[in-house]
């Protein structure tokens, strides 16, 4: 495992992004060197220590479902090494921790396909008995699964903002009629996919969000990281039970501890900056981090 990684700093290449979690430098015209940190957020705050080799796992993770994922849609992959464009002396930042991807016009739409009720979903549903406009069941619980897996999509928000959930409708008016029929259709066959590939692992998908772009051609592609527990909710299956908040493969202990950390003796407010994060709550993060990733490829 390499060192721990909050921030990186590669000068051989222009910074075009710096995210929650990732870093874009481009390479030339046409790629992008995407490096994944060991930052986490949470609440949408960047937490001031690095969750050691998250960025690792989670870059492995997403190239291990877009393998996975092959023939449903094209990806922003190149098969390019990223160690072949940076210097000798940024290759520690660069290992097993980054893609070298196609340079995409980004959708400004998050493509959310839900196979379980939770989250905000579950909150929603308990006001309007649905979705981002799609009418469910009366009756569900928290966890339930749902009949079909839906799509739900989301506005991408600023650093700093939420996601805001929107219907269908709202998204055709955003990227079109026929470009949104086709994410549709294309996150849940990607979403259905993965959750019988996880299932056969111990692991419940109970939620993802997929990201896509368009190339110089206008070609649909799959962008961005892809069923990660950043993007995902992961359940392990004997944890799994309806009505309750099961536990998840993420940063929960992280969120946990936050909900009970105190700044000048009151409650955390959830803005910048956060609290330093103890060292057994980093440990825990890591840890279940780890155990997807061995449980997911686990033979």
């Amino acid at each position: 495992m390499t060192a721990a990684l909050l921030n990186s700093s590669i000068t051989s290449l222009p910074l075009l992004a710096r995210g929650k979690v990732r870093e874009n430098y481009g390479v030339g015209d046409d790629r992008i060197l995407m490096i994944a940190s060991d930052r986490l957020s949470a609440f949408d705050v960047i937490m001031g220590e690095a969750i050691p080799g998250k960025g690792v796992l989670l870059t492995q993770m997403a190239l291990f479902w877009f393998d996975k994922l092959t023939g449903i849609v094209p990806n922003h992959l190149t098969g390019d090494d990223p160690l072949s464009v940076v210097s000798e002396a940024e290759r520690e930042q660069v290992i097993s921790r980054s893609m070298l991807v196609k340079r995409l016009k980004p959708l400004p739409i998050e493509a959310v396909v839900r196979g379980y009720l939770a989250g905000s979903g579950w909150a929603e549903y308990k006001d309007r008995g649905e979705v981002c406009g799609v009418k469910l069941p009366a009756g569900l619980q928290n966890a339930s699964k749902l009949p079909e897996p839906i799509f739900t999509p989301a506005t991408k928000a600023e650093m700093g903002d939420h996601d805001e959930n929107i219907t269908f409708a709202r998204m055709v008016e955003v990227i079109g009629d026929d470009l949104a029929q086709r994410v549709r259709t294309i996150s849940i066959q990607l979403y259905q996919r993965a959750a019988d590939i996880a299932l056969a692992k111990g692991i419940i998908i109970a939620d993802t969000k997929f990201e896509f772009g368009l190339d110089a051609d206008g070609t649909l592609t799959l962008m961005d990281e892809v069923l990660t527990p950043d993007s995902s909710r992961y359940w392990p299956v004997e944890s799994y039970a309806v009505g309750t908040n099961p536990p998840s493969y993420d940063k929960q202990f992280v969120r946990d501890w936050l909900e009970q950390a105190l700044v000048d003796g009151k409650p955390w407010a959830k803005v910048a900056p956060a609290p330093a994060l103890p060292a057994a709550v980093i440990e825990n993060t890591a840890a279940k981090y780890r155990e997807a990733w061995q449980r997911l490829t686990a033979s």
